[in-house]
């Protein structure tokens, strides 16, 4: 089980690395790591466990985030009593996306980061991605809203890039031409 000292913070230098492509079939080692990282997500919405393990929540991890340099990521994305996503995605990759940019008003947050970094954070609004699953199966998806957000944190994690590096660091909330605007509300 993943806590939280097991997730490197900012300043680790394997957050900024490309992690490598996960070679198929998975290793059993690659196998423990999709579902540590799912079921880190998973948890860290539970109230009751948060408490019990010190969780911070989250709706997605990365595995560079724990130390492992490899194109692996979670995500549990829960809308009410729904679930809009839950999936591991190795070797992920984001296939088409719209012109029109979108961004949480409140501003992105990250598992390895431990203070708030205000400012808009443009995304893509609707995205088709394609990845594999532990079995080596093609996964193709059509994402909009908080999942295109969180699938494109998650991918920058993959690639050396943390959200704050998308702030203008001059005009934090400077508007996005094109863009509108996510309520996470």
């Amino acid at each position: 089980m993943i806590l939280m000292k097991d997730i490197i913070r900012e300043g680790h230098p394997t957050l900024r690395l490309k992690a490598k492509e996960v070679d198929f079939p998975l290793s059993n080692e690659d196998r423990q790591l999709c579902d540590n990282l799912l079921e880190y997500v998973v948890n860290s919405q539970d109230d009751e466990l948060c408490e019990k393990y010190g969780l911070r929540s989250g709706i997605g991890l990365a595995a560079p985030q724990t130390n492992a340099s490899k194109r692996i990521f979670a995500l549990h994305i829960p809308d009410g009593e729904n679930l809009l996503e839950n999936f591991i995605a190795i070797n992920p990759k984001i296939i088409s996306h719209s012109v029109e940019k979108t961004y949480i008003e409140t501003g992105e947050g990250c598992l390895s980061v431990d203070r708030e970094v205000p400012g808009y954070v443009p995304r893509y609004a609707r995205i088709t991605v394609k990845a594999f699953d532990k079995e080596g199966n093609v996964i193709k998806k059509r994402l909009k809203g908080l999942p295109a957000i969180a699938f494109q944190h998650e991918l920058d994690h993959l690639n050396g890039i943390m959200f704050y590096d998308h702030i203008d660091e001059s005009s934090p909330y400077k508007e996005i031409p094109g863009a509108t605007a996510f309520d996470r509300e």
